[in-house]
């Protein structure tokens, strides 16, 4: 994966500096992350990407619809509309925040993240096998029930995601602020 330039945030999310995203792994600087939940329609199946097994962070394992870092002098909601076209080469999609929140996403990586919610139509997915295996459309409660089986493989934040949403309560994440929930 290639370096690319991040801001590095404090605890209240202001821009104190800007580090390569391997010196803040490294040293544990906190900096953005943004994450989305593409749905087929308004109540659908959530979009779930499988990550490839090449990646760094949970390869091959199962995670949100998009997950990406912010780069330097990019918005949050730039970031999400990147990623998903980047991701799964899709355009025009409208987001709604859902939450902004603060987690450790492994060793030295710490984030102030926040997740976006969209709608995307199946059929204009494609997404980029270089960095995800497949994808799959799944309803909430599947993945709830998916989310405690010892043999299928969640990425550690898409399950925090999961319980937040669910309504339920998180170990890992530290709500900063939250929006209207629309799903």
């Amino acid at each position: 994966m290639p370096d690319e330039l991040l801001d590095i945030v404090n605890d209240e999310d202001v821009v104190v500096g800007q580090e390569m995203r391997s010196t803040a792994h490294q040293l544990g600087l906190q900096h953005r992350g943004v994450h989305v939940f593409l749905f087929s329609s308004p109540n659908g199946t959530m979009l779930v990407q499988k990550r490839s097994a090449d990646r760094a962070a949970f390869p091959g394992g199962l995670d949100c619809s998009i997950s990406e870092h912010v780069k330097a002098g990019e918005s949050y909601l730039e970031a999400a509309v990147r990623g998903i076209r980047e991701e799964m080469g899709v355009e025009g999609i409208e987001l709604k925040p859902l939450v902004r929140f603060r987690m450790n996403y492994g060793v030295n990586d710490n984030e102030i993240s926040v997740l976006f919610q969209g709608t995307v139509e199946p059929a204009k997915v494609k997404f980029d096998p270089v960095e995800i295996e497949s994808i799959s459309y799944h309803s909430m409660d599947e993945l709830q029930a998916m989310a405690g089986r010892e043999d299928i493989k969640l990425c550690g934040w898409f399950v925090e995601l999961l319980l937040w949403h669910a309504g339920q309560p998180s170990q890992a994440m530290r709500v900063l602020e939250t929006y209207q929930k629309s799903n």
